[in-house]
């Protein structure tokens, strides 16, 4: 399975969870409405990734942990969103948790608590 098809399954996996194009790439919406992660194939520099929403501390985090797999991303980095390259190795099991509090952080508690049940 290529990457865009194994971002594709993981953030479909979400509960209302649709995907359009926006700003020329594969974008991912909660009910259509609220963009979770958006892909970014070579969108603003030579790199392949995704850009995420994440909760409060994340992106630092990672990014200073470990900045080979993970990058603050142009325009929503400063609202805290996450940039996770794809053209090295991923942790894909990870990167499923990544897309799941991405998830969290746009969808409404109704979605979260179907999440939940799951």
């Amino acid at each position: 399975m290529d990457v865009l098809e194994r971002v594709r399954r993981l953030c479909l996996a979400m509960p209302e969870a649709t995907e359009r194009p926006s700003h020329g790439e594969p974008t991912w919406f909660v009910r259509d409405k609220k963009v979770f992660v958006m892909y970014a194939d070579h969108h603003h520099d030579d790199r392949l990734g995704v850009w995420m929403a994440a909760p409060p501390g994340v992106q630092e985090a990672l990014v200073t942990e470990d900045p080979e797999h993970f990058y603050r991303p142009p325009y929503v980095g400063h609202r805290g969103w996450l940039g996770v390259y794809l053209d090295v190795d991923v942790d894909w099991e990870h990167f499923e948790d990544l897309v799941e509090n991405a998830f969290r952080q746009i969808a409404p508690k109704t979605l979260i608590a179907r999440l939940d049940e799951a």
